[in-house]
């Protein structure tokens, strides 16, 4: 493969949009740049930095997957690389969040927390000073 950008994308089918975009929006603040109909729902495309997470509001529900991070092979967290893990874990303590792992040095320079979104999906925020 050849990337045609510095990035990659991810989707994430979610059981209630208004929540979703709440959290995603609002509390880890990601811009979101429009809505678009896709056969299989209704996509909402958020930026973070040079990648885009797209929330996807199924027509049909689908059942829940296992959560946390070690239960089920496969796809089991989404990493964000910040600058400000100070601010962003602060806005998600004021938001409610209840954190899987608070901040802490994973490794001298790194600092990481862990939590999930409305749906169960964990989220991972990654700092390097």
């Amino acid at each position: 493969m050849k990337p045609a950008r510095r990035c990659i994308d991810i989707g994430i089918v979610v059981s209630n949009i208004a929540r979703s975009l709440r959290f995603y929006q609002g509390v880890l603040g990601l811009e979101k740049l429009e809505e678009v109909e896709v056969p299989f729902g209704r996509m909402y495309r958020l930026r973070f930095g040079e990648s885009f997470v797209k929330l996807v509001d199924p027509k049909e529900k689908p059942p829940a997957g296992t959560q946390g991070v070690a239960r089920v092979l496969g796809l089991r967290y989404l990493t964000f690389p910040v600058t400000n893990l100070d601010e962003v874990c602060a806005a998600c303590e004021a938001a409610g969040v209840i954190f899987d792992l608070p901040k802490r040095e994973l490794m001298p320079g790194v600092f990481i927390a862990m939590f999930q979104d409305p749906d169960g999906n964990v989220v991972e925020l990654v700092e390097r000073r």
